[in-house]
């Protein structure tokens, strides 16, 4: 086997690896939310969309932020993935420092995103990386500990089981909880994806800076019922998954809502 062929199956393997550990709702929770969003598109967003995209749907063009880790050209984009708030903050407070935010997060940077692509003379090549950074940072917001606390970098540092093998509060919300459940991404958002005219017009018109509260609001009640050292497992599943599921669901609409609203 040639040296080049064994890079390249390398290099897949490590691909394949990555979402599962290091990821953002992991690679099946970022597809959800693409697969519920292309649910909602509008039939000019779609098209507009499709333009950009070609054949990727959003659920497939969901993870390639997070794809693109390995490549160190790539390492400016590392904070756009999530926005640290301190603890304690009342809805006014959360507002106020989103409204002096000027900092390089999740939050500026989709509305930075928002408003590039919304410039119809934007160069194609830019157009597909910044749709694919929106996607995919739309889906992190609505994973609470990416709204989570500096300190203990969004719950990476607070270290846990999950049934017996060793983890931390960030990765049971990127990945363990969802991925407990053992679904395709097509079959989990078909689960999930059930929504009455009235809570779906109220979502379809929630600003961003709402979806960083809600988030946010969140994760202080995640952060309040755990500690490091906990053992988690199905009580944890029973507590907490219509929570997860609850996030993926508004996560799709408001990426679609955005997406319609671009486009």
């Amino acid at each position: 086997m040639g040296i080049n062929v064994i890079k390249k199956a390398l290099f897949i393997t490590l691909i394949c690896y990555l979402p599962m550990n290091t990821m953002a709702w992991g690679l099946l929770g970022h597809r959800v939310v693409g697969e519920i969003a292309q649910s909602y598109l509008s039939k000019r967003a779609s098209r507009e969309v499709k333009k950009i995209l070609g054949h990727e749907s959003l659920a497939m063009a969901s993870n390639w932020a997070d794809f693109i880790k390995s490549e160190t050209s790539y390492n400016y984009i590392s904070n756009w993935h999530y926005i640290n708030l301190p603890t304690g903050l009342t809805s006014d407070q959360i507002q106020g420092n989103l409204l002096r935010d000027t900092a390089t997060n999740a939050y500026t940077k989709i509305r930075f995103l928002s408003s590039e692509l919304e410039n119809k003379a934007l160069d194609l090549d830019k157009k597909v990386m910044y749709l694919r950074l929106l996607i995919h940072i739309v889906g992190d917001l609505h994973q609470p500990m990416h709204t989570g606390r500096f300190e203990d970098l969004g719950g990476n540092r607070v270290q846990l089981t999950w049934f017996g093998q060793s983890s931390n509060l960030h990765r049971v919300w990127d990945t363990d909880l969802i991925e407990s459940q053992e679904l395709s991404y097509t079959e989990y958002a078909q689960s999930v994806n059930f929504i009455d005219k009235s809570r779906l017009f109220q979502l379809q018109n929630e600003d961003v800076n709402l979806w960083v509260a809600d988030s946010y609001r969140i994760s202080e009640k995640i952060y309040t019922n755990v500690k490091s050292g906990d053992k988690l497992s199905y009580r944890y599943i029973y507590d907490y998954l219509a929570i997860a599921d609850e996030q993926l669901l508004k996560g799709g609409v408001h990426l679609a809502a955005l997406l319609n609203k671009i486009f």
